[in-house]
């Protein structure tokens, strides 16, 4: 049992790391997407063959698609873990004590993925030649693929859902390694409802931008 319960506890640690890691990316990926509202498709189409081709953001590029895989198959690992200690039904009276979020965590996550493969598949894919484009061009490629109106639907939905996820992912990450303080975890609650809400919102306005405006 003990052996059991320190998996599961490695595992979480983990996981948390990889998401703490994974949070530092999304801001420096809305910075370079704001250049998108721009009418000059240099300084966007600049950063991206820089990301491309930079040695050292090569390495960071492994490092990332590596954090999500880990965070991706620890998540899973842990919930259908979860799932297969529950009971098949709770006593009436006897509900968990489980957050809102936490519960559906498993839920927000794989609207998460389903932007990741779409994005993977519009843009990284491109990149990597497995699908044609342009990769000199990403610019002109978002600019097209956020005049579709399914599109903005399946990235306006994962985006709400991942504010979500990011609220608590965010928290409960420095719960995980222990960072509990009777000061500080208010402090990080705050600043997870902020950056939840911030970042699902900035990659919003630039795609109602686009599709609309522009």
């Amino acid at each position: 049992m003990s052996k059991i319960l320190f998996a599961s506890i490695s595992k979480k640690f983990v996981m948390a790391l990889a998401g703490l890691f994974l949070l530092t990316f999304l801001p420096v990926h809305l910075i370079i997407n704001f250049m998108l509202l721009r009418s000059d498709p240099v300084p966007f189409n600049s950063a991206a063959h820089f990301m491309a081709t930079f040695p050292l953001i090569k390495i960071f590029e492994v490092v990332l698609i590596a954090a999500i895989l880990i965070h991706i198959t620890y998540g899973i690992i842990l919930q259908v873990a979860n799932w297969l200690a529950r009971p098949t039904g709770y006593v009436s009276g006897n509900k968990s004590d489980t957050s809102f979020f936490s519960k559906f965590m498993i839920w927000t996550g794989a609207s998460v993925l389903t932007f990741l493969v779409l994005h993977f598949f519009n843009f990284y894919f491109v990149k990597l030649g497995f699908v044609q484009g342009d990769p000199e061009d990403f610019y002109t490629l978002a600019h097209k693929l956020f005049k579709i109106p399914a599109y903005n639907y399946i990235y306006l939905a994962c985006f709400i859902l991942l504010g979500f996820h990011l609220y608590h992912a965010f928290s409960s990450a420095f719960q995980t390694l222990g960072l509990n303080h009777r000061i500080w975890t208010p402090v990080v609650k705050k600043a997870a409802l902020i950056y939840a809400i911030a970042i699902p919102a900035g990659f919003a306005y630039i795609s109602v931008t686009l599709w609309l405006f522009r």
